[in-house]
């Protein structure tokens, strides 16, 4: 592990000052960015630790739930208005990680966190474009068997990791953020990139910016929702494929529909075409299979993950089955 110089943030103005110089990062829980230092992945000269920011608070509000970006996986996973009120995130949350993991994590860590793509993590790998742009991706030619179907380029395949913030793109979640140049709200599905030609570029936050809270708005569909994974174990491990989806129905029909899958983009994907395919449609196993295949139809599978596409669907379509029998 590379030396570095440590300090601890008791103010914004201060965690923002520090984290916009160069080779900073934030730490808080430290469950992805402490690995990736033991690894070499990541070499900052230093971290700037924010756990006295006031950001640890779940707060009802007129607006919806906000929730500081300092609140634990766990506390979020198991607070009774996100389990009655939101329970796919509460489901997306506790198939996540480990019990000790989600003690630590925060929600946002969570959104940073970064891939799990094998050739990423592994700094004897040459070529890998998020690790060091322009040196081209050694998974694509490599074992793709855990890499993106949806999103992906010729400059990176790898997956976006995360369940939390699948979950967050079908509740139409907002994060804020804290800068140097004030302060922003910023659609979840807008706050991570496609790799495109800078894969290096996986957020859209400035340097020195931080996230400060997440608001989950009052939807007419974020009761009925839920949250599918498929994965090779049952505890801690990453999704092979999962779907977070919300329903609004009135009765015969399905008034509003919210779908995003993981484990198959390069971020959490959101189907809009598989939404309005269900919008005016009965809530019926045809129409979840229909809606389904709409999703996945711009998928392009690398060798050893063509499986994911066959798998999104079904994963999508158990989703569908259980959301829509929810009270």
């Amino acid at each position: 592990m590379k030396p570095f110089s440590y300090a601890r943030a008791s103010v914004e103005s201060t965690a923002i000052e520090a984290g916009a110089r160069p080779s900073t990062r934030f730490i808080a829980g430290g469950t992805g960015l402490v690995d990736l230092l033991r690894l070499g992945v990541e070499t900052p000269e230093q971290l700037v630790d924010v756990n006295a920011l006031p950001w640890s608070q779940i707060e009802s509000t007129a607006d919806g739930l906000r929730i500081g970006a300092l609140v634990r996986n766990t506390d979020l996973a198991y607070h009774p208005m996100v389990v009655s009120e939101y329970p796919v995130l509460s489901e997306a949350l506790l198939s996540g990680a480990s019990p000790q993991i989600r003690n630590m994590a925060t929600v946002g860590g969570n959104l940073l966190q970064r891939t799990r793509c094998s050739y990423f993590r592994d700094v004897g790998v040459a070529q890998c474009n998020k690790r060091a742009p322009g040196s081209g991706c050694a998974a694509i030619a490599g074992y793709t068997r855990m890499h993106a179907v949806l999103g992906a380029t010729d400059q990176c395949i790898a997956a976006h990791p995360s369940d939390m913030c699948v979950a967050l793109v079908a509740l139409d979640a907002h994060v804020y953020t804290r800068g140097s140049r004030g302060t922003r709200d910023i659609p979840v599905g807008d706050f991570h990139t496609l790799p495109g030609d800078h894969p290096e570029v996986e957020n859209v936050l400035e340097p020195g910016e931080l996230v400060t809270h997440v608001v989950l708005p009052r939807t007419a569909f974020a009761a009925r929702s839920a949250y599918v994974k498929a994965r090779d174990r049952a505890s801690y491990a990453f999704a092979l494929a999962s779907a977070a989806v919300a329903l609004d129905l009135d009765g015969k029909s399905i008034r509003q529909a919210r779908i995003c899958l993981g484990g198959v983009g390069t971020k959490p994907w959101r189907s809009q075409e598989a939404e309005l395919a269900l919008t005016g449609r009965p809530p019926t196993r045809e129409m979840f299979d229909r809606a389904a295949a709409v999703a996945l139809q711009g998928a392009r599978p690398q060798g050893d993950n063509a499986f994911k596409i066959k798998l999104a669907q079904r994963v999508l379509v158990r989703a569908l089955e259980r959301a829509g029998g929810r009270a």
